[in-house]
């Protein structure tokens, strides 16, 4: 028989419900998960970690590796073994500077589910041996904001607007910029002669970030959709009207190489870990934000409070008693 349950974490029933589903950590090796060294990555790998924990498995938590051109490649080259992904900012990556006409046809915006379905296929046609697990419905996309002030002074609404002003703004993007062809790429397909004239070098979706456009230090930055600081401070998100900016909905990646030590299938790891991230809405991504970065909540009680609250379907294997 299949009910609807509440997760809560550490309980003997989660462990053993999920442990039929992906093993425990007897039968399977330590599984290292890794982030992006912003907060929502961060929330999102502690999420998934304490879900395995539930199940007995051991985590070896390495959050923070950096930004996605650090992060990537440690988790390509076999450092960890999970990651939570941004699936269109994912794609871009992965076709960056591509001249093979099969990863090159993979461009263009699309529905989260098609992007997973396209940084899937990235990922096969170079070999690397990744899975890219169930998406969440919420999405957070890179969102390019300024003050108010700034903008009803230049009259900004949309990104096609900031073209004619752009050497009187002090900018604020992300070190990676050049390295990220959402970030660098969309900027000049905007007119935005790259880099600009005056840039600060700070980490995106970040309150130090958020902190500098408010108080003046830059008048432009580059933050993230769900980020609570866009709230917090009654900053303006300029409308991507070039529609650059891919549909930014969260997976779980993990390598294939992790699941065949672990003697597990992906569809078994995903029919634990999906009906969790299909818990992830727009609007709880933002809530759980908040108790983050507003609230000064640690990342970990966060999680724990999230996933002791959730239900989940019925049917799903983390729903249903093991047999």
């Amino acid at each position: 028989m299949t009910f609807r349950r509440t997760i809560a974490l550490g309980a003997t029933s989660l462990a053993l419900v999920v442990a039929g589903a992906v093993g425990t950590s007897a039968q399977s090796p330590t599984i290292r998960i890794g982030s992006d060294n912003f907060y929502e990555s961060k929330l999102a790998a502690e999420i998934y970690a304490q879900v395995l924990e539930g199940a007995g498995w051991t985590v070896d938590r390495q959050f923070g590796l950096g930004s996605r051109p650090d992060r990537e490649p440690a988790f390509e080259g076999g450092q960890v073994d999970l990651v939570p992904e941004y699936v269109g900012s994912g794609l871009g990556f992965q076709l960056k500077g591509s001249t093979d006409p099969k990863l090159t046809a993979l461009a263009g915006n699309a529905d989260g589910e098609a992007t997973r379905e396209k940084l899937q296929q990235a990922f096969d046609i170079k070999g690397l041996g990744i899975t890219v697990l169930g998406i969440t419905p919420g999405v957070d996309i890179n969102a390019t904001v300024v003050r108010p002030d700034t903008a009803q002074q230049d009259g900004l609404a949309k990104m096609s607007d900031l073209a004619a002003h752009q050497n009187d703004l002090k900018w604020g993007l992300p070190p990676d910029c050049d390295a990220n062809p959402l970030c660098k790429d969309a900027l000049e397909a905007y007119g935005i002669t790259y880099p600009p004239t005056q840039r600060e070098a700070l980490d995106a979706c970040s309150t130090p970030l958020a902190e500098a456009l408010a108080n003046k230090a830059v008048d432009v930055a580059w933050l993230c959709s769900t980020q609570p600081d866009i709230a917090r401070f009654g900053f303006v998100v300029l409308d991507d009207d070039k529609h650059q900016q891919p549909s930014d909905n969260l997976a779980p990646l993990v390598r294939n190489d992790f699941l065949q030590k672990a003697g597990i299938e992906a569809s078994a790891l995903a029919g634990v870990l999906d009906p969790v991230s299909a818990m992830l809405t727009t609007e709880k991504l933002t809530e759980l934000g908040v108790k983050i970065a507003v609230d000064q909540e640690d990342v970990e009680d966060v999680a724990k409070a999230f996933l002791a609250t959730i239900q989940l379907p019925a049917g799903s294997p983390a729903a249903s008693p093991a047999s």
